[in-house]
C-alpha cells in the first residue's frame, strides 16, 4: 500500500523522502516538512568534495574459505542455467570509535543517509533519477584499485568486467522498458574515481534513459515498484537469482542495497544504499559484496568485498 501512497502524493507534489529495503517489502515515507521531528539525516549531492581521511578501519571478514564456499555455489548455479549474474555479498564486523552520526557528518559521497541509530550508508551510485519527463538509471558496475598501473585500461579491457557491464545494462534497460518508451544507453562504460578511505577505486558506469511522460509524478510508486531491486545489486534474470541469493547469502541484508531517494514535487533523485554499516547488539556490521559471473575470480572477488570496506 505504501508504494500507492507515493502515487498519490506524486498526484499532490507533495514533496517526501522514502527508505525501502533490498526486498522492496519495505518502504517508509516521510514528509520533508516533518524530517526535524525525525533522527534521520540525509545528503544528495552531485558536486560533493571529499576532504576526509579516517583511521583504519579494523575489518574481521567472512574467512576466504567460507566465502570460496559460498562463490563455488553460485557458480554451480550459473552452469545449471539459473542465473548469468549475481551480486554476492556478506557481513563484515568492524571497529570504529566513530558515531553513526560523525560517519554521516564527515563522509563524502554523492547519496549519504543516516537513519536514527539503524544505520548510516555513503554511496557512489544513482539509482534513478526522473525530470522532464525523462527516467535515467547509471548502473555501476567493475571495480578496481586506482593505483594499479594502467588501472583505467586494466578495467575497461578486462573481458570479464565488460560481460558483467554488460549483463547489468542489459537487465537495466529491459527493467526501464517496463515503466518507459524510447529507452536507450546514453553513455556506455564511463570510469569514476570514488575515494575509498586510504585509497582510491575506479568504478565503471553507464547512464541508460527513457521517457516516461509528463504524468509520471502519479505513478511514482509503480515505477519504483516495477523497478526494485534494483538490478545491479541482485543480478539476472532477477526472479531466479533473488532466490539464490537468498539461500546462498544465509544472512539479511535488510535496508543495505535498497534505495533511497527525494521528491521535491518537480523531480526525483535516488541512490542505492551501499557502502554501508550497520548498528547491530554485538557492533557495527559493514556490508558489501560485487558480481558474479562464470568467468569470477574467486580471490579478486573477495578482495573486491574487502576493498569496499572503507569509510569516505
Amino acid at each position: 500500500m505504501q508504494f500507492k501512497l507515493l502515487n498519490s502524493l506524486g498526484k499532490q507534489r507533495k514533496p517526501f523522502l522514502f527508505i525501502s529495503d533490498f526486498k522492496a517489502e519495505n518502504l517508509e515515507v516521510i514528509f520533508l516538512e516533518d524530517l526535524q521531528e525525525e533522527d534521520i539525516e540525509f545528503s544528495i549531492d552531485e558536486n560533493y568534495i571529499s576532504l576526509w581521511h579516517v583511521e583504519t578501519l579494523q575489518k574481521t571478514p567472512i574467512p576466504f574459505l567460507e566465502y570460496k564456499k559460498k562463490f563455488d555455489i553460485v557458480i554451480e548455479k550459473i552452469k545449471a542455467g539459473d542465473t548469468y549474474l549475481l551480486n554476492l555479498t556478506q557481513p563484515t564486523k568492524i571497529k570504529t570509535t566513530l558515531t553513526l552520526k560523525e560517519i554521516f557528518t564527515h563522509a563524502s559521497a554523492h547519496y549519504k543517509l543516516r537513519y536514527k541509530e539503524k544505520f548510516v550508508c555513503f554511496s557512489p551510485e544513482k539509482f534513478i533519477q526522473i525530470s522532464e519527463s525523462k527516467i535515467h538509471t547509471y548502473p555501476m558496475k567493475g571495480t578496481i584499485d586506482a593505483a594499479l598501473p594502467h588501472a583505467e585500461y586494466m578495467i575497461l579491457n578486462n573481458q570479464k568486467e565488460m560481460a558483467e557491464h554488460v549483463m547489468v545494462v542489459d537487465l537495466l534497460r529491459n527493467d526501464l522498458s517496463i515503466v518507459a518508451t524510447d529507452v536507450r544507453v546514453e553513455r556506455f562504460r564511463y570510469v569514476q574515481t570514488i575515494d575509498a578511505g586510504a585509497k582510491k577505486l575506479l568504478q565503471v558506469s553507464s547512464h541508460i534513459s527513457g521517457y516516461v511522460g509528463e504524468e509520471w509524478h502519479e505513478r511514482i510508486g509503480d515505477i519504483l515498484k516495477s523497478l526494485l531491486p534494483a538490478g545491479s545489486i541482485s543480478g539476472a534474470p532477477k526472479k531466479s537469482t533473488l532466490k539464490i541469493i537468498e539461500e546462498t547469502e544465509a544472512y539479511e541484508r535488510g535496508c543495505f542495497s535498497g534505495v533511497f531517494g527525494i521528491y521535491d514535487g518537480e523531480k526525483l533523485d535516488s541512490g542505492v544504499m551501499i557502502r554501508f554499516i550497520e548498528k547491530t547488539n554485538e557492533g557495527y556490521i559493514y556490508k558489501s559484496g560485487g558480481g558474479i559471473t562464470l568467468d569470477s575470480n574467486v580471490e579478486q572477488e573477495y578482495n573486491e568485498l574487502l576493498d569496499k570496506i572503507y569509510l569516505p
